[in-house]
C-alpha cells in the first residue's frame, strides 16, 4: 500500500514547531499499523511529535520543512533534547 505525502495539518505543525524552537531535529520511527512517529528536538531542547501514515511520509515531511534536520536518536540528539515535568507527566497519562 502506497504511504500518503504529508497532509497540509502535519506541514503546518512540524513548521510551527520549528518556528517556536529554533533549527531542530526529527527522528523519524516506526510505530506498525498506526504509521510512523516524527520526534522533533529543537534547538533549544523542546520536544514534539507528529503522526504520519508512515516512514516515507515521515521523511517527505522532514524533508519539505525547512530548518528541520534528519536524525537519529545519536548522542548528539539525546544531550540536545530538555525534558522538563509537564512532558514528564503527560507521558505517565496524568
Amino acid at each position: 500500500m502506497p504511504e500518503e505525502n504529508p497532509t497540509g495539518a502535519q506541514l503546518t505543525a512540524a513548521r510551527d514547531f520549528v518556528k517556536r524552537h529554533g533549527e531542530s531535529r526529527a527522528v523519524v520511527e516506526n510505530i506498525g499499523r498506526a504509521g510512523a512517529r516524527v520526534v522533533l528536538v529543537g534547538a533549544d531542547g523542546a520536544l514534539g511529535d507528529v503522526v504520519v501514515a508512515g516512514t516515507e511520509t515521515g521523511d517527505a515531511l522532514v524533508a519539505a520543512v525547512e530548518r528541520l534536520a534528519p536524525a537519529e536518536w545519536d548522542a548528539e540528539t539525546v544531550k540536545g533534547t530538555k525534558i522538563g515535568a509537564e512532558h514528564r507527566r503527560r507521558m505517565a497519562g496524568r
